[in-house]
């Protein structure tokens, strides 16, 4: 039986680089087995901590708002129809400096988790 999963029927959470995320698909929730999708949120004005993910490649595909975001040592604008990919242990920070709230699909491989994360500044 097909089981979509419903955004508006997921919880809000705050994830550990401060923005806030929506858990659309992961292996402890979902049929998801190799991999995660969350929608995350950043506030205007608003930023991540810098951080980075020992084993999970992510992507970062944009959908609403405006920013900027850094990976590596390079930095620049992003926005609603750009995809971003994020090798393990690449630090990566984003940055609100639209007037709406910036929006994107991210996808982890292997899972997101919390202990793969690690924080590279201050909250």
């Amino acid at each position: 039986m097909l089981k979509p999963t419903r955004r508006d029927e997921v919880e809000e959470l705050t994830s550990v680089d401060g923005s806030r995320i929506r858990e659309l698909a992961h292996p402890r929730s979902s049929e998801a087995a190799r991999q995660s999708l969350a929608e995350a949120t950043v506030p205007p004005g608003g930023e991540t901590r810098e951080h980075l993910h020992r084993e999970a490649e992510e992507i970062y595909s944009f959908i609403a708002g405006s920013g900027r975001m850094r990976l590596g040592d390079a930095e620049g604008p992003v926005g609603p129809g750009e995809t971003v990919v994020i090798p393990p242990g690449t630090p990566h920070k984003l940055w609100n400096d639209g007037a709406e709230p910036l929006v994107l699909l991210c996808c982890c491989s292997p899972p997101y988790s919390d202990g793969d994360t690690v924080v590279l500044e201050d909250g």
